[in-house]
Parts: C-alpha cells; structure tokens; sequence
C-alpha cells in the first residue's frame, strides 16, 4: 500500500484512521488505534473488506481477459475521456486535498486498474485508490500506477474513506453506492460516471446473444445516485472497433455475459463469425457534483 494514500483511509469496522503495522519498509498490515488489523496481501493491496462478501467479483478468467482487451488499446477512448474531465477539473477548482499535491482519485470497480492510471497520468500531483471485490483484480490494480494504491472492499457496504477526503470518483461498468459516495466525496470534488449507450456492441448482441443495454438505464442510474447529485454534463463517445475473433472472445468474456453464457455455446457462436468484425463502440460520460456545491 502506498505511504501517500494511507492518510485517506478509514478502518471499515470503527472508522478510525489507519496505520502500518509493523516496521520495515514492506508493512504486512494496516492498523487502527481500536486495534483492528487488515492484511496486506504480498501483491501489495490491501483486504479491507468485514466479513463475508456475498459475491467474489470477476473470475481470474475474466479479468485475464479484460486485461488483454485493455492492452490492445480498445477502450483507450474511455481513458482518454475520464483524463480530459479530470484535466478540466483540476483547472476548474482547488482540489489540493487535505494532505496537500492533487488530490485523491478513487475509482471503484475500478477492475484492473487501467483507467485509474491513465487520470493519475493526467494529474501528476495526485494519489489514487482503486477498489474492487475481485482479488484477481487488484493483484493487477496494485501495480497499475506509481502512484497509486489497491483495497479489497465490499463497494456496497462503508467505503474505507474519510469523509469529504476524495477530489475524484471514477466509476467506470461499475455499481454505484450512491450514499457512500456523497459521504467520501468533497464537496467541490466530481463524480465521473461511464455507461454503455444502446448502441454498445450492437454488433455482436444478435450473433453472440449477448446482454443488452437496459433500456431504462438513465433511470436506474439516477436512483442508485439518489438526491445527493446534480448532473453538471455529460457526453456520448463513439467509435468503431476492428477486432479478431481472439479480441471478440475477450470482450465477451470479461464482460457480464460471461456469467449468462455456456463456454460451449459461446465458442459455438464465436466460430460463426469471421477473421475481423467491426463492433461499435458507445459509452456515455457523465459528470456529477454534489447538491452542496450548486451554488
């Protein structure tokens, strides 16, 4: 775990701000003045998750593929965008954070974390936290960036966060905790949020049968958020992709049709395509401030 994220972490028992353990320059633990210990794993992140999650998160399969699919520069537009909203905003707004630099950017669900690492690109001054459920997952997102740290936690229970400590909250394909992420975020902090538009992968629903987009997803995105955010924009990016049937393979498998699609049947329908399909590519970035910070 990176010494400059720790200031921002809070025990998810009691609340307490957390320390190393132990001296050397490898801690194995972080710990609270209540005496409440969370492991750091030897791949570097850190298990801060209470009790029995109900759910693992992706599968060592799917976030090998993910990362396969992310290497070859696929969703690059998606980096790109998430990076030119924080460049905007740092502009915009004093977000020194309180231990001083650029700031924190935290990104939950934030799988392997390559988009992470492309913002932190973007903000030399500040500090990152990726976090998910999926241990696979933050194996690769603990050395995704210098400068940036990894934590396993239940993104539907208390985020291990201060209150109002975190300048950027990315969300990327992710669930939202709407409540938690008003507590964490300052308020002149920004919420990034990216949605598949209807249009995503409209290429590849029909042949492969995978998920569509909900039509009622601006909705349910609205819910999950809940009172405490304003909409301050967003923006629609499209783009065409050209991928192999190896490329194809990756995207379904590291998506959530993984889980609703037998191997069989799957590599059935993959051999029906050909050498290269071209697929659409459409998200929706959307940009979010807390209701305190209107005026």
């Amino acid at each position: 775990m990176k010494a400059d994220v720790l200031p921002y972490l809070r025990c998810t028992i009691c609340g307490e701000k957390l320390a190393a353990a132990g001296g050397g320059p490898q801690p194995r633990a972080l710990r609270c003045p209540a005496g409440h210990s969370f492991d750091i794993a030897r791949q570097g992140y850190v298990h801060l998750g209470t009790g029995r999650s109900p759910h693992a998160g992706d599968s060592p399969e799917m976030v090998a593929a993910r990362a396969d699919f992310l290497a070859a520069g696929h969703y690059d537009v998606i980096s790109a965008a998430l990076a030119q909203a924080a460049r905007e905003h740092t502009a915009g707004e004093h977000t020194a954070g309180e231990h001083g630099g650029g700031g924190l950017v935290v990104d939950v669900g934030a799988g392997t974390g390559r988009h992470l690492g492309a913002v932190l690109d973007a903000l030399p001054g500040a500090v990152g936290l990726a976090l998910d459920v999926a241990k696979p997952a933050l194996r690769r997102a603990a050395r995704a960036h210098p400068r940036a740290g990894a934590a396993l936690c239940d993104t539907w229970r208390r985020l291990p966060l201060a209150d109002g400590g975190t300048d950027l909250l990315l969300n990327v394909f992710a669930p939202r905790n709407g409540v938690e992420f008003r507590r964490v975020l300052r308020p002149d902090g920004l919420l990034l949020v990216v949605t598949p538009e209807p249009d995503h992968l409209t290429e590849l629903v029909a042949q492969l049968g995978l998920l569509t987009v909900d039509p009622d997803k601006p909705g349910r995105l609205a819910t999950s958020l809940g009172p405490g955010f304003a909409p301050a924009g967003d923006a629609v990016h499209r783009w065409r992709l050209r991928l192999g049937r190896e490329h194809v393979k990756a995207l379904v498998g590291m998506g959530p049709s993984a889980w609703h699609t037998a191997p069989a049947e799957l590599a059935a329908r993959l051999a029906t395509l050909p050498e290269e399909t071209a697929v659409t590519a459409a998200v929706r970035l959307r940009r979010y401030r807390t209701h305190a910070d209107r005026s």
